[in-house]
């Protein structure tokens, strides 16, 4: 099955531009309750993902640097410790597992890396168990 299906498109997903700043990146993911946020260039090519871990290691190892100075430094010199690696809007949904294991959120992008969605582990999850489970699920509610 095609993953277009799963898809939340970009228009819906909170994103951060690499040239952001630590201090608008908090706040964004402060007022969403997120604890990653895709990361896209001016082109809207997707460049990886930034986590709550990776600021606040770079306040931790940056001297000096605390909230209020966050907005002098660029999302693009905070080093990322995660790598939530893309995939192709071509893929299908069987190709997702892997990177499901180890990421919340699988980032999808067209065959020129513009980013156009994620996939959420939950709606993975939600397939996988409604394909395991659905003829169950349908053969108990008619009782």
């Amino acid at each position: 099955m095609n993953i277009a299906f799963f898809l939340t498109p970009k228009k819906d997903v909170v994103c951060v531009e690499e040239n952001s700043t630590m201090r608008q990146v908090l706040e964004k993911m402060e007022h969403h309750r997120y604890t990653a946020i895709p990361i896209i260039n001016h082109k809207g090519e997707y460049i990886g993902t930034v986590t709550e871990g990776d600021l606040l290691w770079k306040i931790k190892n940056t001297d000096g640097l605390d909230f209020k100075n966050t907005e002098k430094v660029r999302l693009k010199d905070v080093p990322r410790r995660m790598k939530n690696t893309p995939v192709n809007i071509q893929s299908d949904i069987e190709d997702l597992m892997n990177l499901a294991i180890h990421q919340n959120f699988i980032p999808v992008v067209d065959d020129n890396g513009i980013f156009v969605g994620i996939i959420k582990r939950s709606e993975i999850i939600r397939y996988y168990y409604e394909k395991a489970f659905g003829d169950l699920l349908k053969n108990s509610s008619a009782l």
